[in-house]
């Protein structure tokens, strides 16, 4: 027997090889084509509603960092359906619940620390399942990935087995005996290996933009989260310099007062006392209107009281016992 011999065999390929495979491997076979089919598939699917996910969770993260209130990005959000979204409704529905309905959601005041940790627990919650959603049917690829390489290894062994034993049982190494038994193991590792690879690519391919997107959600939540905090910083430091300017008038008020009392206080004291009017003399008037002045009686005329004189201090010397001196 010559090399060309075997032509019809290597003309025949893969069909030739299941064909003279036993059950077990022709079960092997059709089982990694169901694999395959259904990977492909999973792997289209996936690939391409991740694809836009992504996308669109970096688009909308880049939103609400473009706004200061978190609550401007509601119109945005209606209009889209992707899990960064489901996450802002989560949060918005949770705010709206806290004051009693949307209309007052614009009229509100700063929110406390227990509401933004209410709101946190919503949306943190939202992402939990929007993962959930995200790695639904993923178990599948997962499968295929870790048992789709033991399956044709199974076959392989199994189909050489036989080979092994027609081969014995015909009594002679005869290649026309052992090769359509050895062509059936390896086409199972073939298709082992066909359903591994892909599988194994698109898997790192899902998880790579599951990851990511679960980065934009948890960074949305926590943007969002620090926008309400930033909002209650700054109408805190607006109220601390509020009541600053209004303490500095109060005091400046209270100085202006102080001011005033003091210079009211200087002026009382310090203003020249006006001269009090000396008591005129009484005029003696004897009936008679044809008296001139030099006819008034001098001794009716008050005179001016005199200081009384100051007695000298040292009058008389005195004399010390001790010297006889005078001092």
């Amino acid at each position: 027997m010559n090399f060309f011999s075997l032509l019809p065999i290597a003309e025949s390929g893969v069909y030739y090889a299941f064909k003279h495979s036993d059950g077990v491997g022709q079960g092997i076979v059709i089982i990694l084509c169901i694999f395959s089919v259904i990977v492909w598939c999973l792997m289209l699917i996936k690939g391409m509603s991740l694809g836009n996910a992504y996308k669109d969770s970096r688009r909308l993260l880049g939103e609400l960092r473009k706004r200061a209130n978190p609550l401007a990005l509601k119109g945005i959000m209606e209009k889209e359906d992707t899990p960064v979204s489901r996450v802002y409704k989560a949060g918005y529905n949770r705010l709206a619940q806290i004051y009693g309905g949307e209309e007052r959601l614009y009229r509100r005041k700063q929110l406390t620390d227990g509401e933004i940790k209410v709101i946190r627990s919503a949306m943190e919650e939202s992402v939990s399942d929007q993962i959930v959603v995200l790695e639904d049917k993923l178990i599948l690829l997962m499968t295929a990935v870790s048992i789709s390489p033991f399956l044709g290894l199974f076959g392989t062994v199994w189909g050489i087995m036989l080979a092994f034993t027609e081969m014995a049982q015909a009594g002679k190494p005869d290649i026309s005996t052992l090769a359509p038994g050895i062509s059936g193991a390896l086409l199972t590792t073939v298709l082992g290996l066909v359903v591994a690879i892909p599988s194994l690519v698109g898997y790192n391919y899902i998880t790579f933009y599951i990851k990511q997107i679960t980065v934009f959600m948890d960074n949305f939540v926590e943007e969002t989260l620090a926008k309400f905090e930033m909002e209650r910083v700054i109408q805190e430091r607006k109220d601390d310099e509020e009541a600053d300017r209004l303490e500095e008038e109060q005091l400046r008020t209270r100085q202006a007062n102080n001011r005033a009392q003091v210079q009211q206080f200087m002026n009382r004291y310090t203003e020249p006392k006006q001269p009090q009017p000396q008591p005129q003399a009484e005029e003696y008037d004897d009936g008679d209107d044809d008296e001139n002045e030099d006819d008034i009686q001098p001794d009716l005329i008050q005179q001016p009281k005199q200081a009384p004189r100051v007695q000298q201090q040292f009058q008389q010397p005195r004399q010390d016992p001790r010297n006889n001196r005078f001092f």
